[in-house]
């Protein structure tokens, strides 16, 4: 049977959904041999770094969900479609979806009534549709589950990589942009999505003046067409808080190496992308001990009560008043990031769509997502 990808992704910007299409895309393009690529059907409206990915097919008409409910079914007639973003066209059989997390059920407050509501229609509809379901975590299979009443079978877990790093150039001009001096400052990557949690880090934070000259630099920003329009702005912190918005990759990067730690309190996560990056690029963890972030960081970061302001700052200040204790975590940190490659994540995905789940398909190259 053919396979095609769904390539509505590739005209959004880069959050951690799209960063793992992207990724599992290339990587799976990269293993098959040249002109055998898996074909990515994208809108006209594509973007970096979608606009990269290899044997593209635009279909210009319409944009957004009309063009994936609308444009795509018709495009993929006696194609099975891989969708790696949640939604999928909701009125096609044979599909492949990849569900990232039951956020919209389990933290429904997080999310604008608009997108709450379509994204129940798209999850009550599945199981109906019988697809193949791909997740991301054991955490969000176990979830998927619960709110779809299916077996635990029909669900396949595709841990995502950390290696998409080593083709990111540092930039460290963003540290005299902000600022920043090396190992002086904390991260906080998480925007202002209710479920980051960033208002209970603030609060920590505040209670921290005794670390005298840390500063605390938060990363990312928020989309009102997804989150919950009703939280309030964040007030004045004073100097030590940096608000750094949205920064490229480059400049994430360099923060992280240059960084003390990184804090994530996040209380909901499908897999939890930001920590694992953070270690790859050798920047001690301290991060939430809820939902699924136990099972990516494993024994590799200083866990945290995400609902306790007093033990986020009890965490952090351990973290920076110890040298040795940030060293050990870097360490611990470095080695289990290298445990989570793309390669892997594209193997186990091709398995699935060839209906050989658990063996290595003979025609994959072994190491083509080197370069």
């Amino acid at each position: 049977m053919a396979f095609a990808i769904n390539g509505k992704f590739t005209s959004q910007s880069v959050t951690g959904v799209q960063r793992v299409a992207y990724e599992l895309t290339r990587a799976m393009q990269m293993s098959a041999t040249p002109g055998e690529e898996l074909e990515v059907f994208v809108p006209r409206n594509v973007v970096e770094p979608g606009a990269q990915l290899k044997r593209q097919r635009r279909f210009p008409w319409l944009r957004g969900t009309l063009w994936e409910q609308i444009t795509l079914p018709f495009a993929a007639r006696g194609t099975k479609l891989l969708n790696l973003c949640n939604t999928h066209p909701v009125f096609k059989r044979g599909q492949v979806v990849m569900v990232h997390d039951m956020a919209i059920y389990d933290v429904p407050h997080a999310f604008s009534r608009k997108f709450r509501l379509w994204y129940r229609v798209c999850f009550g509809l599945l199981p109906r549709m019988q697809p193949t379901i791909l997740t991301v975590s054991a955490y969000s299979r176990t979830r998927i589950c619960h709110h779809m009443k299916i077996d635990e079978s029909r669900v396949t877990v595709i841990t995502p990589g950390a290696d998409h790093l080593d083709r990111v150039v540092a930039d460290p001009s963003v540290l005299s942009r902000l600022d920043l001096a090396r190992d002086a400052y904390c991260v906080i990557v998480g925007s202002l999505d209710p479920r980051k949690n960033l208002q209970c880090a603030l609060e920590a934070i505040d209670t921290l003046g005794h670390l005298n000259g840390v500063k605390f630099v938060v990363v990312g920003g928020r989309n009102p067409r997804v989150f919950n329009d009703a939280q309030a702005k964040p007030r004045d912190y004073g100097k030590h808080i940096v608000w750094a918005g949205f920064v490229r990759d480059g400049e994430l990067k360099s923060l992280y190496e240059n960084a003390a730690c990184l804090v994530f309190p996040s209380l909901y996560e499908g897999f939890g992308l930001p920590p694992l990056e953070a270690m790859y690029c050798g920047c001690p963890v301290v991060a939430s001990s809820r939902t699924s972030i136990p099972e990516a960081c494993g024994d590799a970061a200083l866990y945290c009560d995400a609902t306790s302001a007093a033990d986020i700052a009890a965490k952090i200040s351990l973290m920076m008043r110890n040298p040795q204790l940030r060293e050990h975590y870097r360490t611990l940190g470095m080695a289990r990031a290298r445990e989570f490659r793309w390669e892997d994540a594209a193997q186990k995905v091709l398995q699935v769509l060839h209906g050989h789940a658990g063996n290595r398909l003979p025609q994959l190259a072994p190491s083509a997502s080197a370069s």
